[in-house]
């Protein structure tokens, strides 16, 4: 690869030129910036050490070493402490017709080491799955994805939380007021119908507290003695004996949950390759705690609860089995951190949860380290930020979530508006414009997530996610439209695999700006591998499917004299397309061949 033949020739320059021996990862080489002359920089200044000489100095020697090494450099040039290189037309034309040859540019073989267990979705079955958890799984899912490119061996796990205490208060509303409501008699949706129940509870709890307070209770007095909290947790502890009855409403209830869930998971493409059950790994949780117990590891209080104390570490204590011995969040991630270990022997257990249980993936790793399991050294929390709306903070606890359900239909609504008002997708068939607004109501929805660094919060508004104008999915959707409109004007492009094309005199510089943004290809999905962020994907190819733009508004291809133009221009614009094709499919996101 070019960079490398770069990074070893500045090497040996500086062994030849100034006597010294260096690694290569002391060369720095960047993408030169699109207002300067140049292909790729050499930055200079770390290495004036070794010559003793200024940074001009030293990259006029450096640059002349190179012209005498490396044939394909055409020339270079010095501005300061930077050394610009401009490789020949011969290069960048050698480059598409390889790259265009390869199926597997931008991906990477398989690596020789253990796979990643990769947990996304997490949801709990007292409610339906809202914008939050859209933004987990098109996380989580594109990541997948990213890190198989760059070789890894992925497992998609999804740890359902469908049991503890919330769940318990969805199982009490429903016993109280439920009036034999199912998803079928009532024709709401499982989760939904879950969810009503748990919004009843919170509602009905809300009342009682207040009622209390009125009476000269504090707050947390209140709350401590109130009946519906004192019932949930008895709902808790019949479940955890086995209670028959309880067990039978339980399943009822989580089954209308996990078809609710199936169905928002199939509208936007996510799968898993496991689902694990939290009702399974907590006993495996309970195990270890007592385990730890035994070996002093953690303590028992009086009231009979146990605790790990990491006061000495900067924490506090943390509450691990409850004094009715009942199992806490904790419980449970202990036991399946360990399933998991077990299972697949990873390199790296990724976790992508929001960065409210920062904290507590902060104390599973010291827990699981005081308790000697090798899961810890593996455990990575993917903190990711929340996402807001115009007019504030989702509550699930008070109904007031964006429903994922209802944001996929109004992507689809707001594509299909769009896409009128713009005379697009007039001559479709109904079942075709359907499929084109589903397309690009999901293209919408996934980018605007995606495209935002995942450890950043972020405010979601759909009118300005399918602008086709702005950095959104339906304008790179449209760009590749573009290109196969063009491709298929043209009977010369329809074969990615013509004989190889002789390079033009001179490039015009959007033809040099997409050959360097394509050459970078790799080099981004090794980054957004290795920085876990999807964003960089999507911001590349923004900047890709931009510069692309520029060119076809303003450089003719088919109009061109110079056949040899054309038939070069028709490949770089196929190439183009095939990167945006790859890309998007790394962030989850279909491409329409025509609109």
């Amino acid at each position: 690869m070019i960079i490398n033949n770069i990074r070893e020739l500045c090497v040996t320059a500086i062994r030849e030129l100034y006597a010294h021996d260096i690694t290569p990862d002391l060369i720095s080489i960047e993408k030169t910036r699109q207002d300067i002359p140049g292909d790729f920089t050499v930055v200079i200044f770390p290495l004036v050490r070794y010559s003793r000489k200024s940074p001009e100095v030293t990259a006029q020697e450096i640059g002349r070493f190179l012209s005498r090494h490396l044939p394909c450099l055409y020339e270079y040039r010095i501005i300061k402490g930077f050394l610009n290189l401009i490789l020949s037309e011969a290069f960048w034309s050698e480059f598409l017709h390889t790259a265009m040859q390869d199926d597997r540019f931008g991906t990477f073989p398989i690596r020789n080491q253990g796979p990643v267990v990769l947990e996304y979705s997490s949801p709990n079955t007292n409610k339906p799955l809202h914008l939050g958890h859209i933004r987990n799984n098109l996380l989580g899912h594109s990541l997948s994805m990213i890190l198989e490119a760059n070789g890894y061996r992925v497992y998609r796990v999804n740890l359902v939380n469908d049991r503890g205490i919330h769940i318990c208060k969805s199982l009490l509303a429903y016993i109280l007021w439920g009036n034999g409501e199912t998803p079928q008699n009532t024709g709401i949706k499982g989760d939904r119908l879950v969810g009503k129940y748990y919004v009843m509870f919170e509602q009905h709890l809300k009342e009682e507290i207040h009622s209390l307070i009125n009476n000269g209770m504090t707050e947390d007095e209140a709350v401590e003695v109130a009946s519906l909290n004192a019932q949930a947790r008895d709902i808790l502890r019949q479940w955890e004996a086995h209670d028959p009855m309880i067990l039978r409403l339980w399943k009822q209830m989580n089954g209308w949950a996990y078809d609710g869930f199936d169905q928002t998971y199939n509208r936007l493409g996510i799968r898993f390759d496991k689902i694990y059950y939290e009702s399974d790994t907590y006993l495996l949780g309970k195990e270890l705690v007592l385990e730890g117990l035994e070996e002093g590891i953690l303590s028992r209080k009086s009231d009979g609860s146990i605790w790990i104390d990491l006061t000495e570490e900067g924490l506090d204590e943390k509450l691990l089995l409850r004094d009715d011995g009942t199992s806490v969040y904790m419980t449970q991630d202990l036991g399946t951190a360990e399933q998991r270990y077990e299972e697949y022997h990873p390199s790296r257990m990724i976790y992508v949860v929001g960065n409210e249980q920062l904290y507590h993936f902060e104390v599973l790793i010291r827990v699981l380290r005081k308790l000697g399991k090798p899961s810890a050294s593996a455990l990575f929390h993917l903190s990711y930020g929340m996402v807001e709306l115009p007019e504030g903070k989702m509550k699930s606890r008070e109904g007031k979530v964006v429903d994922a359900d209802d944001l996929i239909d109004e992507m689809y609504r707001t594509a299909e508006e769009t896409t009128r008002e713009l005379g697009k997708g007039g001559d479709y068939a109904q079942k075709e414009a359907e499929k084109l607004f589903d397309i690009l109501g999901m293209g919408a929805l996934k980018y605007f997530i995606l495209k935002v660094d995942p450890r950043k919060n972020m405010l979601f508004d759909p009118k300005e996610s399918i602008d086709f104008n702005g950095n959104t999915g339906p304008f790179i959707q449209y760009t590749y439209a573009r290109i196969q409109s063009l491709l298929r004007k043209s009977a010369e492009a329809a074969s990615r695999h013509s004989s190889f094309i002789s390079s033009p005199s001179s490039f015009v510089p959007h033809e040099r700006e997409i050959l360097r943004l394509l050459f970078q290809y790799p080099e981004i999905v090794t980054q957004a591998g290795e920085e876990l962020s999807p964003a960089l994907v999507a911001n590349y190819l923004y900047e890709l499917a931009r510069e692309y733009n520029q060119f076809y508004q303003e450089i003719p291809v088919l109009r061109e004299e110079d056949q040899d133009i054309v038939r070069f221009r028709l490949k770089l614009s196929a190439f183009t397309g095939s990167i945006i094709r790859k890309g998007m499919g790394l962030l989850g996101i279909e491409v329409p061949d025509r609109m």
